[in-house]
Parts: structure tokens; sequence; C-alpha cells
């Protein structure tokens, strides 16, 4: 090696350690700053001369786990997700209350149970009644009072898509401009490795929100999308969710498709070419905070309003609908008759045949849906019994032709009945093939007098006079947000005794308690199927069980539901902290190891000075022995 060579490599060794003493420098400085990841210098070996080499610095490395990083992210949404799902569930949980406690469902349906016992203990008091009636107007109250609170959380998850999308907005705008930034510039370029780290911060801020995928091209940039494949950023370009409140909503505030029908805020994304998507109709999203929003906002606080509408709408019914068995039909054909006189719209006729082919036993409810709009119901599959709407007050032909078209097939004939029925009778038997055999009919009407000479008795209405029938119509079914509107009969309010006298002719005998004995057993022991909507049953096996079963049964579902939210929380919090451990483990800046290359370096640059110093003086030796 000549003198010049090795003086040009001390020079090249002396400008790589000053180099690297910078990236030291500056991994030191940040060892504090978010999201810097810390740097090391990228050195090659450039030949030089006939002997040795010298060292180039080419620019600098990232030190990070890709794996890791993609993993944390991933784990990042599903925290976001598992939070808002705990938080709301939880906060749920103070809406319905502590089990026990005044002001719960369940301690106002026990209040008002425990009264209608005593005023059958005490032969009809007008105390004992005005008592019921209280406790019948609290538990109204109650369910007013947790349908505002539902639809609270609801609301506030709807207001909570705003901000988010907001957040988010701003993280894709923030990674599509350092993508424009980053182009043109090499990887290992000391600027662009802080634009990464800047670009990474916000890849990671949005994975809270959404799931997000990310792959990077040759020229740097970061193309994310969400993992059904739906572009949140390109180069250069981003995508928008946008956000239009729909206010305030209530329990018919329900998701449509269809924007025109939709009670809900829409929330869109518009993506870098132009279009728009909905959202929650396109499944654009799968995890993070907004995932969980939509859920809550869409699904799981839609249904805990169902259950206690369906709490509302049963203990209506229980205490004001009179259910009377058809009558028998000899034949053949063999069935039974219908008396359809009075029934109202959402009133109901069941039934029960057999199919005798495979020996399988069927039921059908038929329901009075006397709007159009509304028809032709829908049923899950499965279902038992099987609904099938038909405007039951109109004719008897048209009634029977409706039946016949609409259940043709199961072997089942309907007709007017023949004299001397009354014009109002519909007759079902089996069609004479002995593929079918009819078991049992009955008709189920809504009582509308507090003295109709039956016990039951319509105590509870919807917004105060309005009978619950479970009426249907294109907008909607009737028990929908119905336990907002629950209250208590205003005729009943206007004359308490009706708790105890149901007939005046001939007059109910004074001291008697059949109508509160009635009412009593129809809360406690009658035993009800209830709408798989709810989240109980299945659409071929419902949950059965008395109101108060039902109600201890949703209670403990939800309560169940908040606590797996909880633990999920936690666990989900514990993978984070985990992946976020492993990921600073090698990204980091480690103070230890820093001090250590800073003393490395120290060695380095002292040997390459020495070196130089000591050429210089071999130089000025060969020059005095020329001269």
């Amino acid at each position: 090696m000549g003198l010049s060579s090795a003086l040009a490599s001390a020079m090249s060794g002396l400008r790589a350690n000053q180099a690297a003493l910078s990236i030291v420098s500056s991994n030191v400085a940040n060892s504090q700053t978010p999201g810097y990841v810390t740097q090391t210098p990228n050195q090659i070996e450039v030949t030089t001369g006939d002997f040795g080499s010298t060292v180039v610095t080419t620019g600098v490395s990232r030190e990070l786990d890709t794996y890791v990083q993609n993993q944390l992210r991933t784990e990042t949404g599903g925290s976001g997700y598992a939070d808002q799902m705990a938080n709301i569930l939880k906060q749920l949980q103070n809406v319905y209350g502590t089990p026990g406690n005044s002001g719960t469902l369940e301690t106002a349906l026990n209040n008002f149970t425990s009264t209608l016992q005593a005023l059958s203990t005490s032969a009809g008091s007008s105390s004992a009644q005005t008592v019921a009636l209280g406790a019948a107007q609290a538990l109204a109250t109650q369910l007013n009072v947790t349908t505002k609170g539902i639809q609270s959380l609801r609301s506030n998850a709807e207001q909570d898509l705003n901000t988010s999308a907001q957040q988010a907005n701003a993280a894709m705008n923030t990674i599509a401009d350092i993508n424009t930034k980053l182009q043109g510039l090499s990887s290992s370029d000391p600027s662009a490795a802080t634009l990464m780290d800047q670009r990474d911060q916000a890849i990671n801020s949005l994975s809270k929100f959404v799931d997000v995928r990310v792959t990077t091209d040759g020229s740097n940039q970061a193309n994310i999308f969400t993992t059904t494949g739906i572009q949140l950023v390109g180069a250069g370009l981003a995508s928008q969710f946008t956000f239009a409140s729909a206010g305030a909503l209530s329990a018919t505030s329900l998701y449509n498709s269809d924007p025109a029908k939709s009670g809900v805020g829409a929330f869109n994304i518009k993506l870098p070419n132009g279009a728009q998507l909905d959202v929650v109709a396109n499944n654009v999203v799968s995890s993070g905070q907004i995932a969980a929003d939509l859920k809550l906002r869409d699904q799981t606080l839609v249904q805990a309003q169902t259950q206690v509408d369906q709490l509302a709408a049963t203990m209506s019914s229980a205490l004001s609908d009179k259910t009377t068995a058809g009558s028998a039909i000899a034949g053949p054909p063999a069935g039974f008759q219908i008396d359809l006189a009075g029934v109202a719209p959402g009133n109901t006729a069941n039934i029960t045949y057999t199919d005798t082919t495979t020996n399988t036993q069927r039921q059908i409810t038929l329901v009075n849906v006397t709007d159009p709009a509304a028809l032709p119901l829908q049923n899950a599959t499965n279902a038992n019994p099987v609904q099938v709407g038909v405007n039951l007050s109109g004719g008897m032909a048209a009634i029977a032709a409706s039946l016949n078209n609409a259940l043709a097939g199961t072997h089942l004939t309907f007709s007017p009945a023949p004299l001397p029925a009354t014009a109002t009778s519909l007759q079902v038997t089996d069609d004479g093939t002995g593929l079918a055999k009819v078991n049992s009919s009955t008709i189920t009407k809504t009582i509308s007098s507090l003295t109709s000479g039956s016990p039951q008795l319509p105590l509870f209405t919807d917004g105060g006079q309005a009978l619950y029938t479970g009426a249907i119509t294109a907008s909607g079914s009737q028990m929908t947000g119905l336990a907002g509107r629950i209250a208590v009969n205003t005729q009943l309010t206007n004359d308490p005794t009706r708790l105890s006298v149901y007939s005046t002719s001939p007059v109910t005998p004074a001291g008697g308690t059949t109508r509160s004995d009635f009412l009593y057993s129809q809360l406690t022991s009658t035993v009800f199927s209830y709408s798989p909507q709810t989240g109980l049953g299945s659409a071929s096996q419902p949950f059965s069980g008395s109101v108060s079963n039902y109600l201890q049964q949703f209670l403990t579902v939800q309560s169940n539901a908040s606590t797996q939210a909880t633990q999920l929380q936690q666990g989900q919090s514990v993978v984070v902290s985990t992946l976020q451990a492993k990921f600073n483990s090698t990204s980091s800046v480690n103070l230890d190891s820093e001090m250590s290359n800073l003393i490395q370096l120290q060695n380095a640059y002292a040997a390459n000075a020495h070196l130089m110093s000591v050429v210089q003086s071999m130089m000025t030796t060969l020059l005095q022995a020329q001269g």
C-alpha cells in the first residue's frame, strides 16, 4: 500500500467515523422521541489503488422487525375494537342497574307482581289498587328510562363515528403527503428515514380506527388497504371517510342499505378514484374503533333495545290478549273453525298440523296485516311457527284465497265456514289427500274494554290510549321502540277499581280476585315464546319462559357479554403490550448499545487520526531524504 493510499483510507475512515458519530448522536438525542426508529450507518468497501480499500457511508438503515410491526398494527386494531365494545357494554350495564337495587327493571317488575299478589290478598281494597297502579306506572317509567339509556349509547356511538372518521382521515392524509415527499428519495437517505418514522406513526394511528394491510413498493410508497381489499392510501392519494349525522337516534332509527330508508347517519368512504361506498353495506372495515361503533349502533344496541321492547310487548299482550280455541270440524275433511270477528291488526291465529308423510308436527301463525306494503312477511330458515301475513279483516272468501295461495303445498285448505257458522268464521281442513292432519287452532284477540267480562285487561298501552296489538306496517313492527312509549292505560288511571272489577253486567262480586289472580299468573308463571331477534333461542327453537324468566335471561346474557368484552379488552391489551415491547427491543434506542458504539467509534477515530499522523511523518521523512 502506498502512502497516498494509506492516507486516503485513513481519511475515509475519519469521514465514516464522523458520519457514524452523527448517527449515534441522533439516536441518543431521540431516545425518548415517540416513533423514532434506531438508525445504523450503511458502509461499503471501495478498492483504492493496487492494494487496500477505503470505506464509504452510503446512508442509513432503520432497525425494525417488519413482521412484528405488522402484527402490532393488526392487534392495535383489535384493541381499538375491544376497548370500545367493553366501554359501551359496561355503560349498558349501568343502564340496567345493579340487580336487586332500586331503579332497575328487575326490581320494578318484582314490585309490580308483588302488588298484584297483595291486591288478591286484600280482596281488592282501594288502597291496594292504588299501590298496584303506582307500581305499574313505575315499571312503565323504568322501561322508558331504559330505552332512553340504550338510545343515548347508540347516539354516542354515532357521534364517535364522526370523530373517528376525522382522525382516520387526518392519518390517511398524512401518509399520502409523506408518500409524495418520499418520491425520488432512496430508502437509505437519512431524510427518508425521518419521513418513514413519521409515516409509520401515522399508520399506527390509523390502525386504531380501522384494520390495515400495508405494502411498500420499489419507489418507497406505502399502499394501505383494509383486510377486505379497500384501498385507503396510494401513491400521494388518500381515501376519505364521510359521515352525515342523523341527529339523536331513537329505537326506530335503524340502518338500511337504502339511504332513503335508513334512519342512522350515513357512513361512506370516498376512494382515490372518486368512487363512493357505503362502509356498512360493503363491509369495508372489520376491526378497529370504527368497526366497533358500527356494530354497537346497528347490531348490539339494537338487539338490546329489541330485548326490552319484547319485554314490554309480551307483558302488554299477556295481560290484554285473549286466546280462544277453534271449534272442531268432524269432517271429512276434518279441521277447525276460527271466528275472526273483532280481530285487530297484529292479532294472530295459530294452526298446528301434522305432515303425515314425515310424521312431523308443524305450526303456522296467521298474522293480521292490514297494510299491503308490509307483505309478504319474512321468515328465518327453519322458523317454527311460520308466519303468514294476511288481512284477516276482509271477506272470508278473499282471506281463504290468499291463504290457499300462500300455503300451497301444505295440503291444508282454507274456506269460509258454512252455515250455521257466523259470516266471520274461517275454517281450515285437510285437502282430502290424507297428507295433512289439522291438530288444533286458536285465535288471539286484544281485549279493548276494561269491563269485557273477561279477566284480560289492557293495562299497558302504546303511549297512553292506543292498544298494543303487535301491528305490522311498511314502517315496521309496533313492537319496535314500545319500551320507550309504554304507559299505563289512562282509563285505568282514572278508575283504578278496574284492576279488580272486570264486569259490570253482571257486576264483579265485591272482593273478587279473579282479575288480579289472572294478572299475577300471566306475569309470573304463564310460559311465552320470544323472538329469536332478541338473541335468545333460535328460529327453530325460540326461548320460552315466563315474563320474569325472560327478563332474568336477557339481563344475564347482557351481563355475560359485558364480562366477556372486558376480558377480551384485557387480553388484547396484554397482546399489544407484548408486541410493543418486542418491537421496541429492536427498533427503540438502546442507550447502553449506543454508548458502546460511541467508545468503539472514539477508538476507531483515534486510530485513523494516528494513522494519518504516521503517514504524514513518513511523508515528511521521505521528502527530507529526497532533498
